[in-house]
């Protein structure tokens, strides 16, 4: 006999925020799942507002690490975060001088925007001036920011960009033992394994013409041409090329089939792996390494366990594009955790501005089955553009479902972006990358809706608006959730999109899954309608066993993000629920 259950149905709505901002949830059992917060370090703590293109230091400001202080840090951790990504912290070319601090002026012509790429490095033993209040103890400043992020309970990542260096490398930091990038290098071949640089013997780099406001004079000299960041082996490389770096020699002869010269191992090997020991030994937690795909897998099968035999709890992250090297950099390359950009972020974009479907990303998860755990999730980062821009979703309300299935569909790390708690929508020319709706990684600027949770230093959000501040709540559950609930840390995932999809009881603009460890079993839909739809989601009865239910047992679901929903199954483990568009659910089944 079929038991009555009564059925609640709640209006839940992401685009429109409710009045009352609930308190923060309270989740026990905390786990190590990771949740990363990547700030742009530059402009997290600038106060000035000035904005204006192609601006100075002085004329825009410039945050340092002395205002990411206890207030900051706790204001993140707040979040649900357990590490900060501070982007930009190794010196790199920029246009700003700095010579009366001993540091040689940038060329403009190979420099893009003012405050300069924080990926053409120019010092792999130094930290950039910008961001330091008294130039001379820069590095003690930020040795002291690691300290503070330790205190607050946080853990410290930082860039490591081992594919290309700026144009005109030269470390004057380096330890007295240490050889230069570049100092015996024999110009006059196109390649040698001994060589940390490619060259194009007999010819000589000329800089693109620059999109930039001021004048420059292309007299940037380079004689033999180097070649450029992104293997490109021409000496005049393009506007849209890494025209700024020079291309590290890993011991690979890219022009002649990319043969391998591994043995004996490669000078640039041994000078990049020291340079990993020189940061471990500052206290970071972990590296992202940029474009790491660019190296060779060999590389980090060598260098990686040395740094772990140091610091055993470092973690690695690998910026990578190339799914069918996804396996390799994990096994071999001893690899953490990926970028999971390609698949999933590109998918969940594409799914809310309405060119995929939501049967599209289950394949994901299935296609990354055992390797799902070292996959890193995120909407946001400096390369992507922002979420609430004209670009992508136009509201920061309208990608939060995407965000939901980023934090939870499986045990790996989350990450979200500076700002994009806020709605940050990356409006403006800011200089070199112009009005592209992300947020300058090239120039100096004021970042406006993350200044108004900054409130002047106060870090007190008293400037943003009821809006802003029930998103950042909102996020703060969420990834809270996501660090400490045992059913997503390491819990069972089971997808019910394709289910409830053949069997009509919602269509392909609604995602449902399972995330379940013991006791503790979760029901996470999203759906991506334009328009209110009533839908029905039901649990197949050989998952019912296996998440340990009672098939005969009463069983009602809360939802735990905006704890307005509670619905009922019948007998079936069906229920009904009605939705407004864009709307996200984790229901905690009882």
């Amino acid at each position: 006999m079929k038991r009555a259950v009564v059925i609640f149905i709640a209006l839940l709505s992401c685009t429109a925020p409710k009045e009352k901002i609930p308190p923060p949830m309270s989740v026990e059992n905390a786990s190590d799942k990771v949740v990363i917060y990547q700030m742009m370090t530059r402009l997290f703590g600038n106060k000035l507002t000035a904005n204006k293109s192609f601006g100075s230091r002085d004329e825009n400001g410039v945050g340092k690490f002395n205002d990411i202080d206890e207030l900051a840090l706790e204001g993140v951790k707040e979040l649900g975060v357990t590490h900060i990504w501070y982007t930009g912290i190794i010196e790199h070319a920029l246009q700003t001088n700095y010579t009366s601090a001993g540091i040689a002026l940038d060329d403009p012509d190979v420099v893009k925007g003012k405050a300069g790429s924080p990926y053409a490095i120019k010092d792999y033993y130094d930290v950039n001036p910008d961001l330091a209040t008294n130039v001379s103890i820069r590095m003690k400043e930020f040795e002291d920011l690691v300290d503070r992020t330790h205190r607050s309970g946080l853990k410290v990542i930082i860039d490591f960009v081992p594919n290309h260096v700026a144009r005109a490398y030269k470390s004057d930091a380096k330890p007295a033992t240490v050889e230069d990038l570049g100092a015996k290098d024999n110009t006059s071949v196109a390649f040698s394994a001994t060589n940390n640089f490619y060259y194009l013997p007999g010819q000589s780099f000329r800089p693109p013409s620059s999109t930039q406001s001021e004048v420059r004079d292309g007299a940037f000299l380079e004689t033999p041409a180097k070649v450029t960041g992104n293997d490109h082996f021409s000496p005049t490389p393009g506007i849209n090329d890494w025209y700024e770096t020079v291309k590290l020699n890993y011991g690979v002869d890219i022009q002649n089939g990319r043969q391998k010269h591994f043995d004996p191992i490669p000078d640039t090997w041994v000078k990049m792996k020291d340079i990993l020991l020189y940061w471990a030994g500052k206290k970071v937690d972990g590296f992202r390494c940029d474009m790491a795909e660019m190296v060779p897998v060999e590389f980090w099968a060598w260098a990686i366990p040395q740094v772990l035999a140091v610091n055993a709890n470092i973690i690695f992250i690998a910026e990578i594009y190339n799914p069918s090297e996804y396996r390799n950099y994990i096994e071999s390359g001893k690899f953490n955790y990926l970028y999971d950009k390609v698949q999933l972020y590109d998918t969940l974009r594409l799914l809310v501005t309405g060119h995929r479907d939501t049967n599209d990303v289950h394949p994901i998860q299935q296609s990354l089955s055992g390797i799902n755990d070292h996959m890193l999730h995120f909407l946001e980062n400096h390369d992507e553009q922002r979420i609430a821009s004209r670009f992508f979703a136009g509201d920061p309300w309208k990608a939060l479902p995407a965000m939901v299935i980023s934090a939870t569909i499986d045990r790996g790390p989350v990450m979200i972006y500076f700002g994009q708690e806020v709605g940050e929508p990356g409006a403006g020319n800011e200089g070199f990358q112009g009005d592209d709706g992300r947020t300058t990684i090239y120039d100096y600027w004021g970042v406006p809706e993350h200044q108004k949770w900054m409130s002047g230093g106060r870090f007190s959000g008293e400037s943003l608006s009821a809006e802003q501040k029930q998103l950042r709540q909102t996020y703060a559950d969420l990834l809270t959730l996501a660090a400490r609930n045992p059913a997503i840390t390491k819990g069972e995932y089971v997808d019910l999109t394709a289910f409830n999809q053949n069997a009509g009881n919602f269509d392909q603009k609604v995602h449902a899954y399972l995330r379940y460890s013991g006791e503790e079993r979760l029901l996470i839909v999203t759906t991506y309608n334009t328009a209110d739809q009533l839908i029905k989601v039901q649990i197949p009865k050989d998952k019912i066993a296996s998440m340990g239910l009672d098939p005969s047992g009463t069983y009602i679901a809360r939802d735990l993000l905006f704890r307005e929903a509670e619905v009922g199954f019948n007998s079936d483990f069906l229920f009904e629920l009605k939705c407004k568009p864009f709307s996200s659910y984790i229901f905690k089944i009882k």
